[in-house]
């Protein structure tokens, strides 16, 4: 049976077992109730799927939440509704209700979501209809924060990972006045929406970024699509191995690591780590007599990878003394080609499809100097490539801002959560 208000407040709770929050405002210092889900929400509401084998029970106006629909947040939306007849079965939930994910895929157990609206449920969900003494917000991020609790459980207890509505009715809740949830959910909720925020600033960069090199790279003609204002010519076809030199780096694996020691760029990073400049490097070795060592500006791509798209990209190492592992191609650019503009267009132009194309392998594809001498590729004067390279460069510094800032509100937030929710 669910507890009603006057039962929460006449319950002692001096057993040790009581909480305290470790980050409190001085008017909030009493210690928290501590108790199980099911004592709070009483027998908690499982879904069903109406058969699929009958249409009637699909398209009509009901929504109906299923695991993918759950974000750790607010439920905005779903793909999903029913008809009066497919939800026969079932309980319409009231808007605000917490859905929690039992099973569907162990990445997916304990995922949360908040009904932005009424809707009904699928059997893979546990519904917390509202309770009056408690903010669902604050018991929504109370749950996010022991998701990993959920998960351990689920490989733990049984041969196919998944919790059951007794598991979740059994777990722990902790929680203070209505009063205090209230202020710990306005201030998780604005985290929330500042780390949204930028977000989708960063999305739209991205797009932005995105666009701007298709009209400027993806085109058949000598003529972009997008100029900077006093350009106008047409850019000049040539292949790679007239403009440029070439070299090998030399040989170093994962093994020869070292915590410290001389900075290094191996192969497998280009496509996993490093954008267009490179100009940290936090991998290390000690040197090895013949090694190649970065003089600044060199253009760098990996000579194998797993598929060929993943080796038909391009960086600029711009710091001096930087050891080139094996199996990267080095391009020494002459005078008139910016170092920047070239990794730019092997990664998104016309080169980057013609490279694809003459990778040679099977399990592991390969890519060698003598097949980039080959790659045709059209360049403005030397002017246009910088002013060209200079506005990638901004967006990139622009996006990794972001993703600082992102990575910052991220850690402010599991630290606050973990201070208030032990």
């Amino acid at each position: 049976m669910a507890w009603s208000a006057e039962k929460m407040k006449q319950t002692p709770w001096s057993s040790p077992s009581a909480r305290s929050c470790k980050n409190r405002r001085k008017e909030c210092n009493f210690a928290w109730e501590q108790c199980k889900l099911g004592d709070v929400y009483g027998h908690l509401y499982s879904g069903n799927t109406p058969s699929r084998k009958n249409s009637a029970n699909f398209g009509g106006d009901t929504p109906w939440i299923r695991t993918a629909d759950l974000n750790n947040g607010l439920i905005k939306s779903t793909t999903e509704f029913l008809t009066y007849e497919g939800i026969k079965q079932l309980k319409i939930l009231p808007e605000n209700t917490i859905v929690l994910a039992m099973y569907g895929g162990f990445n997916q157990i304990g995922r949360t979501g908040i009904l932005g609206f009424p809707a009904t449920i699928n059997q893979a969900l546990v519904a917390l209809t509202p309770h009056k003494n408690i903010n669902q917000f604050f018991a929504q991020s109370y749950l996010n924060r022991h998701i990993i609790d959920w998960r351990r459980v689920a490989a733990s207890s049984r041969k196919d990972p998944n919790i059951t509505k007794e598991d979740v009715e059994k777990s722990e809740f902790s929680f203070g006045s209505l009063e205090e949830q209230n202020r710990i959910s306005k201030l998780i909720s604005r985290l929330d929406h500042t780390i949204t925020l930028h977000e989708e600033k960063k999305q739209q960069l991205k797009c932005l970024k995105s666009a701007l090199l298709q009209k400027m790279f993806a085109n058949k003609s000598g003529y972009p699509a997008v100029r900077f204002e006093r350009f106008s010519n047409e850019w000049e076809q040539c292949k790679l191995g007239d403009v440029a030199n070439f070299s090998k780096g030399t040989g170093y694996s994962k093994s020869d690591l070292k915590r410290t020691g001389s900075p290094i760029i191996l192969y497998g990073c280009l496509y996993t780590k490093y954008e267009t400049i490179i100009r940290n490097v936090d991998t290390f070795v000690v040197p090895k007599s013949g090694s190649v060592f970065s003089k600044g500006g060199e253009v760098i791509v990996p000579g194998s990878g797993e598929t060929a798209e993943d080796i038909s990209i391009a960086s600029v190492v711009e710091p001096t003394g930087i050891l080139l592992g094996g199996d990267l191609n080095i391009i020494y650019p002459n005078s008139d080609l910016d170092p920047t503009f070239l990794a730019i267009t092997i990664s998104h132009g016309k080169p980057h499809f013609d490279m694809a194309r003459r990778a040679q392998g099977k399990s592991i594809v390969h890519l060698h100097n003598a097949d980039l001498k080959h790659i045709s590729l059209k360049t403005p004067n030397l002017s246009e490539q910088k002013r060209i390279s200079k506005i990638f460069e901004v967006f990139d510094q622009t996006i990794t801002l972001h993703d600082q800032k992102l990575s910052l509100l991220k850690r402010v937030k599991q630290t606050l959560l973990q201070k208030m929710f032990i």
